[in-house]
């Protein structure tokens, strides 16, 4: 029962947001109503999570009205269905667990950015401005905003700014009846009100600009071909990375919550089943809607029941009572929208950010500037690469290389071992690698190697502390070697791991060094490293 109510309740708080997404994508109102559908009863039904609801979102909104200026709604159909594929593919990849450790600053940046871009969206809308032709570069958006400014209608600005109040204010009074559908009611019923007793035909409402039906269209595969697939790869990308990111954390706020463990790939791949069906009977881009799941959990969802529920009641809507939606007026839905960019913009966690490491803050801010400025592809894209140098910096930074000079003497050396035994013989030069092996160490050995003048003849290396090794640690291990036997030095190994000893063996790593030279302990290394001197001597 507490799911049948709880859906009921979704469905009626989706009804403003898939039409208001809609709009502000670009496309008509029941083309969002018609994805929340969809892609919502797909999303609960196949999901890996219990109370994941699904739809269109505002972080959509923006990425999908540039797909459609440079591509068309045929553009946008066939980029939709590539990013179902990659989803898809993601999910039976296993890269759900990887795409939850998308860098956080990233996350907040580009989530701040597409907030910021859909206020700046509204502003025409919200006071009724009159302008022709609506300027696509922030900048220059902004500039014509104000140019035009005179322009503002009192009536649509009087309709826009009650519409935020209301739905600011609703919560105080009601934590069931969402603000939205509020102020929806009210405005709706004060411009028929002003427009039939007091004369008022300024305001424009959704029937004004689209011809509104509560036809479900048949279903229609575009035309797809091999370049239409290859200039549309970038935009099908960002839609399937950002769709996984906000599905992924949406469940994982959900966990917490109601204390339950989604199956991320899963969740995936539902995604993408959904972002298939979705455009076929013509809908936008999908994905896990956080507002709308956390809405599900506070009236008593808890299981896939409820966003099924909601599919339905929005299904039901639609059939029947979506010819109403066009007295809404546009100043309305803008206030909704304005609502939507204020809960998405984060600043609170934006100027938390802001204290953070300077490589932290620099990735936040050119994310975010990215993406008001170009866009969320180009957001997405530099702020990722960023993010992987950072990290790799950093790993690189976790592993150290140390030489260790005379005498071992650690703790934990001198329990197993005899400190006499280890006094490090002439002519032996012993290294500690104290971290993961890979592209970093290698060059950390040429340094430390370089600063001394004397050639040993045996060089040990420790790596009791590398809990992995990648293929650019292998290769740099290898050239070592090589490097040290051109220079008549023996390499020794010591306390090499079971994990890492797999992959030097799996490498064929040791047909260069030989397993006489691999050894489990510090003594033993110690040990051989004397035998090698008395051959040699």
């Amino acid at each position: 029962m507490s799911d049948l109510m709880a859906g009921i309740i979704v469905g009626i708080v989706a009804l403003p947001l898939a039409i208001a997404f809609g709009i502000a994508s670009g496309v008509t109102p029941e083309k969002g109503i018609i994805t929340a559908i969809v892609a919502g009863f797909i999303i609960s039904l196949l999901g890996g999570s219990k109370v994941q609801i699904g739809g269109p979102t505002g972080a959509f909104i923006i990425i999908i009205y540039g797909i459609i200026q440079k591509y068309g709604l045929e553009g946008l159909t066939i980029a939709t269905l590539m990013a179902g594929v990659f989803l898809i593919l993601f999910g039976m990849l296993k890269l759900g667990t990887i795409i939850k450790y998308i860098p956080y600053p990233i996350v907040v940046g580009f989530t701040s950015g597409i907030a910021v871009t859909i206020f700046t969206t509204q502003i025409k809308d919200l006071f009724g401005l009159t302008i022709e032709t609506v300027p696509s570069d922030f900048i220059e958006k902004w500039a014509c905003y104000i140019q035009h400014f005179s322009t503002a209608d009192l009536w649509c600005s009087l309709v826009g700014i009650a519409s935020v109040v209301i739905i600011a204010i609703t919560p105080k009074f009601s934590k069931k009846i969402p603000g939205s559908l509020v102020a929806i009611i009210l405005m709706t019923i004060a411009a028929l009100l002003l427009k039939n007793y007091c004369g008022v035909t300024t305001i424009e409402t959704i029937g004004d600009r689209f011809n509104v039906s509560n036809t479900i269209p048949n279903m229609q595969v575009p035309d797809i071909t091999w370049d239409t697939i290859k200039s549309l790869v970038a935009p099908a990308l960002t839609i399937a990375v950002l769709g996984a990111i906000e599905s992924l954390l949406s469940a994982t706020v959900a966990d917490g919550v109601i204390g339950d463990h989604h199956n991320s790939n899963t969740e995936l791949i539902a995604q993408g089943v959904a972002n298939l069906a979705s455009p076929l009977f013509g809908g936008i881009p999908a994905t896990g809607a956080i507002a709308r799941t956390m809405t599900n959990i506070n009236n008593g969802g808890r299981t896939p029941v409820a966003g099924i529920i909601h599919a339905i009641v929005l299904l039901l809507i639609f059939l029947f009572f979506m010819p109403l939606a066009k007295y809404i007026p546009m100043a309305c839905l803008a206030g909704v929208l304005v609502i939507v960019s204020y809960g998405m913009c984060g600043w609170r966690s934006f100027l938390a950010l802001m204290k953070n490491p300077k490589s932290d803050v620099t990735v936040l801010l050119i994310t975010f500037f990215l993406t008001i400025i170009f866009d969320l592809t180009v957001a997405i894209e530099v702020g990722l690469i960023i993010a992987c140098l950072l990290f790799m910096k950093r790993m690189s930074e976790t592993t150290d290389v140390k030489v260790i000079m005379d005498e071992i003497n650690e703790e934990s050396d001198i329990v197993k071992g005899n400190l006499e035994h280890l006094t490090i013989p002439q002519g032996v030069e012993v290294y500690e690698i104290n971290g993961p092996y890979f592209f970093g160490a290698g060059n950390k050995f040429e340094e430390i190697m370089a600063a001394f003048g004397d050639r040993p003849k045996v060089r040990i290396i420790r790596m009791r502390k590398v809990p992995f090794v990648d293929s650019t640690g292998i290769h740099n291990l290898t050239n070592l070697c090589l490097m040290s036997k051109n220079e008549n030095i023996q390499v020794v190994l010591s306390g090499v791991n079971e994990k890492v000893h797999k992959q030097l063996e799996k490498a064929k790593f040791y047909d260069i060094l030989g397993k006489e030279n691999i050894c489990s302990h510090i003594n033993l290394a110690l040990e051989r490293a004397r035998e090698i001197i008395s051959h040699t001597a």
